[in-house]
C-alpha cells in the first residue's frame, strides 16, 4: 500500500463517530485501536454537538448526520473524513479540499443488497403485494386492487445510473425477463455486453421503460433529475423506484402525477426528509410503496461498511493511503494534513 508520509507515529488519535445506525461500533474499535485510535461518539449526530468534539478530532467518521462547514474548520487536527456509504450529500467536500482534508466513501458495499431492495419494490409494485396483503389481513379475500397487474417478461426496466447496484439488478431483472435500458452521460450509447441498451438521452429512457429505477448519486445536477417534465414523459402504465436518493425526485410533482395518472406507482426507499412527517402525502397513496431507507441493510453489508470506513481512518493514522478517496487534489497540495 502507498506510504503518503513516513513521519513519526502519533502516540494516540482520536476519531468522532458522528452517527451510525447498528447497535455498536466494536468492529470501528478494534480495527482502530490497532493503530492507537480512541473513538468519540457525538450523542446526538447534531451540528452543535458535532462542532464542539471537532477540535479533538483527527479523523471523523460519519454516516447520515450533515457534516457543517464550521466542524471542519474547527477540527484543526482532522486528516481525514471518511463516510459509512457511498453518497457525499452529507459532507463539504469542496470545504474539506480548501482546508486540506481527505474524504472518502465506501462505494463498493451493499451493491446485492440494494439491487435485491429495487427488485423487489418493482416485484411489490407490479403485483399488487402491499395493497393485496392489507386487504387479507383485514378480512377482504380480494385479487382486485384498482390496478392493472401486468406480466412481467417482455417489458422494460430502465436503469438511471449504472453504477454498482444498477449493474448488480441486471441479471437479477433479466431473471423475470425483463429488457434493460440504461442512461449515464457516461455511456456510450449501443448493446452493451451483458445485453443492456445504452440511450443517449434520459428523455428516450423516461418514454420507453414501463419501470425506471434511479441508481444516481445526488449532485447539483441530479437534485430534481425527476420532475414535473420527467414524470410526464412516462408511461401511464409506468412505475417509478428510488433506492438511491430522495431529493432525486420532486415530490411535490410525483404526488401530482400519481393522483392524476400520470404514471401507475411508485417504489422508495427514500424520501427527501427522512424519517418523513406522519402526514406526508406518499405515505397515504395507495400506488406507493414505502420502505425506511433500508436498502442497504443486511448484516453482512453492515459488518462490511463499518470494517471499510474504519480501515480508510486507520490507513490515513498510518500514512497510508485509503482505498476510495473522492478527492485526491488534496495530496498535491501544500496544506494537505496527510
Amino acid at each position: 500500500m502507498e506510504t503518503l508520509h513516513r513521519g513519526e507515529p502519533v502516540s494516540t488519535y482520536s476519531v468522532l463517530i458522528t452517527d451510525y445506525a447498528w447497535p455498536d461500533v466494536e468492529i470501528e474499535r478494534q480495527i482502530l485501536a490497532a493503530v492507537g485510535a480512541q473513538l468519540m461518539v457525538a450523542e446526538t449526530g447534531s451540528a452543535e454537538d458535532i462542532i464542539r468534539l471537532a477540535p479533538q478530532a483527527h479523523a471523523i467518521l460519519t454516516c447520515w448526520a450533515q457534516i457543517p462547514p464550521a466542524a471542519l474548520e474547527a477540527a484543526t487536527h482532522c486528516q481525514l473524513v471518511s463516510r459509512y456509504g457511498i453518497g457525499l450529500d452529507n459532507i463539504p467536500i469542496q470545504r474539506a479540499t480548501e482546508l486540506g482534508i481527505l474524504v472518502t466513501n465506501v462505494p463498493d458495499f451493499c451493491a446485492e443488497e440494494v439491487s435485491d431492495h429495487a427488485m423487489a419494490l418493482l416485484l411489490a409494485t407490479a403485483r399488487q403485494i402491499v395493497p393485496q396483503a392489507a386487504a387479507s389481513r383485514a378480512g377482504r379475500w380480494q385479487r382486485d386492487t384498482g390496478q392493472i397487474i401486468p406480466r412481467l417478461r417482455g417489458q422494460t426496466l430502465g436503469l438511471v445510473g449504472y453504477g454498482n447496484s444498477a449493474r448488480a439488478l441486471v441479471p437479477k431483472a433479466q431473471g423475470f425477463g425483463l429488457d434493460i435500458i440504461a442512461y449515464t452521460p457516461r455511456l456510450t450509447p449501443g448493446r452493451l455486453a451483458n445485453g443492456v441498451e445504452a440511450v443517449d438521452r434520459l428523455d428516450d429512457l423516461l418514454a420507453r421503460a414501463d419501470y425506471v429505477s434511479l441508481h444516481a448519486p445526488l449532485t447539483d445536477e441530479t437534485s430534481g433529475l425527476i420532475d414535473r417534465a420527467a414524470l410526464r414523459r412516462m408511461k401511464p402504465n409506468a412505475v417509478l423506484i428510488n433506492t438511491s436518493r430522495g431529493g432525486l425526485i420532486d415530490e411535490t410533482a410525483l404526488v401530482h402525477a400519481l393522483r392524476e395518472g400520470w404514471i401507475a406507482g411508485a417504489g422508495l426507499d427514500v424520501l427527501a426528509q427522512e424519517p418523513p412527517p406522519p402526514d406526508h402525502p406518499l405515505l397515504a397513496l395507495p400506488n406507493v410503496t414505502v420502505t425506511p431507507h433500508a436498502a442497504f441493510y443486511s448484516d453482512a453489508s453492515i459488518a462490511e461498511l463499518q470494517q471499510k470506513a474504519a480501515q480508510n481512518v486507520a490507513d490515513v493514522l498510518q500514512g497510508k493511503r485509503p482505498a476510495h478517496i473522492v478527492n485526491p487534489e488534496v495530496l498535491g497540495q501544500a496544506n494537505c494534513r496527510v
